[in-house]
């Protein structure tokens, strides 16, 4: 049986509150993150870009385009790249399902630099997580066996939750330590040590 480690990715791999912290600052980065799921769910044909462009003009800042020219250059977070690596190398086959758009998810996974087998993004789909789409993609996608399947990623609300209602194993990266319902399978800090969790959930 393969087993397959899904990734959110910003916010997971790469650091989006520094990215968008960039552009709108911090006394506007918790609205940033209140707006932009609310025009995902008015709007799921919308692109990524267009998302950001309109949580930028709701927020009244200049600039609409700026989160979309700036996202290519937002860091990936420091132990990502050993990380993913470890899991590839123990056997895991990697994929990411992201609430993005093609171009912009590529720019990001050339500074990760780790391969991935599968990717999905909203943008292709017409849908935004925490909509089932991108798992019911991947699963058509690829034929992966649920039972060698684990989902891991930082937004509780976009990607622990629905993989939950699912029926998946999730591995919760708590970034930020928070508190929420329902638990995910494992709960880890940051991407260190994952391959052994992922392990413990589907031995080899």
């Amino acid at each position: 049986m393969e087993r397959w480690a899904t990734f959110d990715c910003y916010g997971t791999l790469v650091d989006w509150n520094a990215g968008i912290r960039g552009v709108v600052g911090d006394e506007l980065l918790d609205r940033y993150h209140e707006l932009e799921p609310e025009i995902e769910r008015e709007r799921p044909a919308a692109s990524y870009r267009e998302v950001m462009a309109e949580a930028l003009r709701r927020l009244g800042l200049p600039e609409p385009d700026a989160l979309g020219d700036s996202l290519p250059r937002w860091p990936v977070f420091p132990e990502v790249r050993a990380a993913l690596a470890e899991a590839r190398g123990r056997g895991w086959k990697l994929a990411i399902l992201s609430n993005t758009d093609r171009d912009l998810l590529d720019a990001s996974l050339r500074a990760i630099a780790v391969p991935f087998d599968e990717t999905v993004v909203a943008s292709e789909l017409g849908s935004y997580k925490p909509a089932h789409g991108h798992w019911q993609e991947f699963f058509r996608r690829t034929g992966a066996d649920r039972a060698g399947h684990v989902h891991v990623a930082q937004s509780h609300f976009h990607d622990v939750v629905p993989a939950t209602e699912l029926g998946l194993r999730t591995v919760w990266i708590n970034r930020l330590g928070e508190r929420r319902e329902p638990r995910p399978t494992r709960e880890l800090r940051d991407l260190s040590g994952l391959a052994d969790t992922l392990d413990e959930l589907v031995p080899a």
